[in-house]
């Protein structure tokens, strides 16, 4: 391997952190969003104190629910669902009545067609009002052949290779005014871009490396400290992670990969007084810092990004409201001084929400935000694994993003909620291919492009007893973006217009749920994506999403219980990222077991 380049020493960034928390002590927790990868298993710990991005939701209607064993099914090859709307896959979820909470202890195990494996063991040590420990384990491969969809390739057969792992352990532990918890994370993923070559004047697609595994790793520590509600005046809280990511390779077998270093500092305060109103402030500030591979073509800079979120909530008796505001910052990536950094932007955004009864089951609701997107190596990872490791992504600005809507239970055993919402995003990202007929053939790129989202949308869901529930959503997406970065981007052309590359306009998710019996349920899931688009020198449509599942489980008794899953029982071919397509009908069986 070549040696490496330290663009900046982590250890003084790490260094700020740490007087950050010292200087922090009178600080409470925001959610954690986004950076850690949502297995199901992975019993994180959310603190229950203010958080100041949610209002507090009332309580007059209650949504019907459905049951569900937590076990993922790796059948997209991809360790976790793409962002937006078109992750809520109705196949990746198991429908039986089995909970871990009845135990201290879970196991389960499932194996399938196209050697596809899933795994979960976990076990809590500790479970107590003071104490919780617990320690887990998540396993997700497949290894089996799939079919090209088109190109000079076409039906021909490819090994999609995934080897996804993920472990931890998580510790509270609860003082006379205040709670500590500790966590750490190691994630293993290996994988081979199997996606569709270019196929080059020479006909060089056998120099193109499908076989090889790439290898990404991950690990994250993370302490918290936060007040307890109704101790003191004050509620406060302090929250630092720490995540070193890497990547095996570069472009190919022969380049090595890129490391990312991520310093994560999050605090707030707030008081209540009056009764039924809250002041406070948040904090977030997060570091990125990058080694590089000597005499590569990797393109990432050190840089802070910071977010202060002052906000003011008030709770009546059949309203509540929060007004607050978003003041966003992020640095220039070419400075190499953490401790003088110069900044590059800064943006305001809302940070608005509310919920009125206007009925005895009836809440209208507003929600109105913003954000920065930081597009780190990790985080783009999770999204899609076939990122260019060398490419860095342009930061997203979110001024606006907004959300109006009814939600209603006003029949028993019916719920609804209709929305509308509007969104505005500087240099959001877009994936496009970027084929080669050398190395790695088939490696995705973003593309920075402009974007406004007009969406609207109807959900319905009813349930009878334990019988049968029934649930459908459909969500319409009006884009429109532009790209002002033409000059960056001209390798693909620019002669067709631009369109949100892999977002689907029109999303329709459907499912039913029947129990005859009390141990015995079977359940169907449909999911349809159409409207998406790839960018290669023109724009293409890719086929529709159109994707039905069926789910038997029985339980046997409160320790064991199984499982069995048909998926793609439509017979249909596509793929979520372009060249890279997805399995046809599967199955699976597994056991759940409780200890």
């Amino acid at each position: 391997m070549k040696a490496m380049k330290t663009v900046y020493h982590p250890i003084k960034a790490l260094s700020l952190c740490v007087l950050l928390s010292a200087s922090a002590t009178l600080v409470a927790q925001e959610e954690n969003e986004g950076l850690a990868r949502q297995l199901t298993l992975e019993r994180e710990y959310d603190p229950s104190v203010q958080d100041a991005n949610k209002v507090n939701t009332l309580p007059a209607i209650k949504e019907p629910t459905i049951t569900r064993t937590p076990i993922d099914y790796a059948f997209l090859s991809i360790p976790t669902d793409p962002p937006r709307e078109i992750g809520v896959l109705p196949a990746s979820r198991i429908m039986a009545d089995m909970k871990y909470n009845k135990r201290r202890g879970y196991l389960n195990f499932g194996g399938g067609t196209y050697l596809n494996l899933n795994g979960d063991a976990g076990y809590h040590i500790l479970s107590s009002d003071k104490d919780q420990l617990n320690v887990f384990f998540s396993h997700r491969s497949t290894n089996g052949n799939v079919k090209y969809l088109e190109g000079f390739l076409k039906d021909e057969k490819v090994k999609a290779k995934l080897n996804d792992n993920l472990g931890g352990v998580d510790f509270r532990h609860v003082f006379k005014k205040v709670a500590l918890s500790l966590g750490g994370r190691y994630a293993y993923t290996a994988f081979n871009y199997y996606g569709l070559p270019y196929q080059g004047l020479l006909d060089m697609e056998e120099d193109v490396d499908t076989k090889s595994n790439q290898v990404n790793q991950r690990v994250t520590v993370k302490t918290g400290l936060e007040s307890l509600p109704g101790i003191g005046p004050l509620d406060y809280y302090v929250n630092l992670d720490y995540t070193n990511f890497w990547y095996k390779y570069g472009k190919d077998i022969h380049s090595p990969g890129i490391t990312e270093h991520t310093m994560d500092a999050r605090f707030g305060l707030s008081a209540a007084f009056n009764g039924n109103r809250r002041v406070g402030v948040d904090f977030k500030f997060i570091y990125f810092n990058y080694n590089l591979p000597l005499q590569s073509t990797a393109h990432f800079g050190n840089y802070l990004e910071g977010t202060l979120q002052p906000y003011y909530k008030i709770e009546g008796d059949s309203w509540n409201i929060k007004l607050g505001a978003n003041v966003m910052f992020y640095t220039d990536d070419s400075e190499k001084s953490f401790l003088s950094p110069k900044i590059e932007k800064v943006f305001v955004s809302p940070n608005i929400a509310m919920d009125i009864n206007v009925g005895s089951k009836t809440v209208l609701y507003l929600d109105a935000g913003g954000r920065i997107s930081s597009n780190s190596a990790f985080q783009l990872s999770r999204e899609n694994l076939y990122i260019d490791p060398y490419d860095e992504t342009w930061i997203t600005r979110i001024p606006f993003d907004a959300t109006l809507g009814v939600k209603s239970g006003i029949l028993p055993g019916f719920w609804f909620n209709v929305f509308g919402g509007y969104r505005i995003a500087w240099d959001d990202y877009f994936y496009i291919p970027n084929r080669a007929w050398w190395g790695f053939g088939n490696i995705s790129q973003t593309i920075p492009l402009d974007s406004k989202l007009l969406r609207g949308g109807l959900e319905l869901k009813y349930a009878y007893q334990r019988l049968f529930e029934v649930s459908l959503k459909g969500v319409y997406n009006r884009w429109k973006v532009e790209n002002k970065h033409m000059q960056l981007v001209d390798n693909i052309g620019g002669s067709a217009p631009w369109e949100p590359y892999g977002r689907p306009k029109a999303e329709i998710t459907a499912g039913l749920l029947l129990r005859p019996v009390d141990k015995f349920a079977v359940s169907l899931d449909y999911y349809l994506a159409t409207g998406r688009y790839v960018r290669k020198s023109w724009n293409e449509k890719m086929k529709d999403i159109n994707e039905l599942n069926f789910t038997g489980s029985y339980t046997f008794n409160d320790t064991f219980g199984a499982y069995i899953k048909l998926n793609n029982l439509l017979f249909r071919r596509y793929e979520l990222i372009y060249g890279y397509p997805l399995q046809g009908f599967n199955a699976m069986a597994g056991i759940n077991i409780n200890f």
